[in-house]
Order: C-alpha cells, then structure tokens, then sequence
C-alpha cells in the first residue's frame, strides 16, 4: 500500500477573538481543493468534546493543548493537515505540541488586544474587565507570544483572503504542499 504524502500541523495561536478560527476555515477549503484532506480542530468547539472535563486555569489549558496535539498527531501521522485554531497561551504549551506533532507550522495571528476586544461578539473581555471572568488571557492571565514562529499574521491591517493566502504562500515555499 503507497501512503500520499507526510501531513504536517498548521497551528494558529494568538488572543482570544485574534482571528484565528476564521483563518482557519478560510484555509480549510482551499487545501482541500488542493488534493489534501484537512481538517478544522478549534479549540472552543474541542472543549465541547473531550476537553469537556477541563477548566481555565493553566493545568488545564495545558492539558487541552496536549489533547489537541495528540489529535494532530494522528491526523498529520495519516497524511492529513489539521489546521489547529486554539489559543494555547503558553510557550511550553506550544513546544509540546511541536515535539509531539512533529511536522509542525506555528502561525501568530498577531491582533492588538485593543482590536481584539472591539471584534469580541462573545463579549468575553468585557466580562473579564468587570471581573466576571477569571483568568482570560489576555486580561488577567498572561499570553506568551510566540518567539520563532514559522509565521506571522497581522489579523489587524489585512483581509481574511490575505491572510490565507500569506499561510498558502509560506506553506508554498517550504515546499509542504507538494503532492
């Protein structure tokens, strides 16, 4: 039996309403038309399922991130590209889920925080402010920016067709698109 070609993670961390479960549905449908099967795995909708048991404090945010990783894994490990659309606020976070996915891609989606409260539909933020809400990243838990990510998108100052298009294009030059 022949395998197609190795999948990778793309994995798109940055404050919470940054712009990253929009970007990753703009790509899903363009790497699919490419020949590839992707899949979206957004961490809100993941907490629905099998991180349903887990909190907001770093453990578990940690442990959430781990079990997105794993998922990754084994979909990049069967010739997938799972587009990862999750917070994951920690470093150490991140760089676990590096080691374990292997083929790996982090994307920053670089949103002021000022931007991202105006683009909360959620209204999140504002609770958080008033002290609603403990612990949101952003406000009273901290968010490690990424230090070498493989890319950086300023969600603030371009288009969402921009913004896939500039994931395309990176992805183009290190030749993981080739089938």
């Amino acid at each position: 039996m022949t395998r197609g070609p190795p999948g990778f993670c793309i994995w798109l961390t940055g404050l919470p309403s940054a712009g990253k479960t929009t970007i990753g549905k703009e790509l899903i449908p363009r790497l699919v038309a490419r020949g590839w099967y992707a899949d979206l795995l957004d961490g809100d909708e993941i907490r629905l399922g099998i991180s349903s048991d887990l909190g907001f404090d770093r453990k578990s945010r940690e442990t959430h991130a781990s079990r997105v990783a794993f998922l990754s894994k084994l979909l990049a490990r069967n010739g997938a590209i799972p587009v990862v659309t999750l917070i994951s606020p920690y470093r150490t976070s991140r760089a676990h889920a590096r080691a374990t996915i292997g083929r790996f891609v982090e994307v920053y989606v670089n949103t002021p925080l000022d931007v991202c409260e105006v683009r909360d539909v959620k209204g999140l933020y504002k609770k958080a402010r008033k002290g609603e809400i403990k612990g949101f990243t952003g406000i009273d838990d901290p968010y490690e920016a990424p230090e070498k990510p493989e890319l950086i998108l300023n969600a603030n100052s371009k288009g969402i067709d921009d913004l896939a298009d500039e994931v395309l294009a990176y992805l183009e030059t290190q030749k993981l698109l080739r089938i």
